[in-house]
């Protein structure tokens, strides 16, 4: 259960993922976290890791599945456009008029340096998400499914194996732990 009972009205859930959007240079998954769990309490640290997780599987980019998952869970369909719109019009924006100036400023070698170390700030966001992310594993001390992202991890990061073939034995493998641990507790 989120924290906060009344959910935000459309306005508000367009302005917080347009903050999002306009603060995630290379990634707007550390923002929306700590917008939605952190700052806004709209939802608790496994309830997004739940909702995140079940994004990864629609088609589509992660953070615009769960802008309208997010959205639409909150004010229905209405909720799910306003996340969503919040998202993606403000950088749109912003992309378009700094496309034009690429066109014309492209060749400039202090423009070239300075996109690499945004990249590289990016890639230090995600780590950093990733390890927040995982903490509510690390603090249930819930050794399983911590064992079953390193396999997952491996099998895709280190082996290169197919992302379908090892979603295909992961998904229900975690499905199973899940049902039996429940199980487990419940009797």
């Amino acid at each position: 259960m989120p924290a906060k009972t009344v959910p935000p009205g459309l306005f508000a859930l367009f302005m917080a993922f347009a903050r999002m959007s306009l603060a995630g240079f290379g990634g707007v998954l550390v923002f929306a976290r700590r917008a939605i769990v952190d700052d806004h309490r709209w939802m608790t640290a496994d309830e997004f890791n739940e909702t995140f997780a079940l994004c990864h599987f629609l088609p589509g980019p992660n953070i615009v599945n769960l802008s309208m998952v997010f959205g639409s869970r909150l004010r229905g369909l209405a909720g799910g456009v306003a996340a969503f719109a919040g998202l993606l019009v403000p950088p749109t924006l912003i992309m378009t008029a700094l496309a034009v100036l690429y066109a014309h400023f492209g060749e400039l070698e202090v423009l070239r340096r300075t996109l690499a170390g945004v990249s590289c700030a990016a890639v230090g966001l995600l780590i950093a998400v990733v390890f927040r992310m995982m903490m509510p594993l690390l603090k249930r001390a819930d050794a399983i499914a911590l064992v079953l992202m390193a396999a997952v991890f491996v099998a895709i990061g280190v082996l290169r194996l197919p992302l379908q073939a090892v979603l295909l034995v992961a998904i229900p493998a975690s499905i199973a732990v899940t049902v039996a641990l429940r199980r487990k507790v419940a009797a």
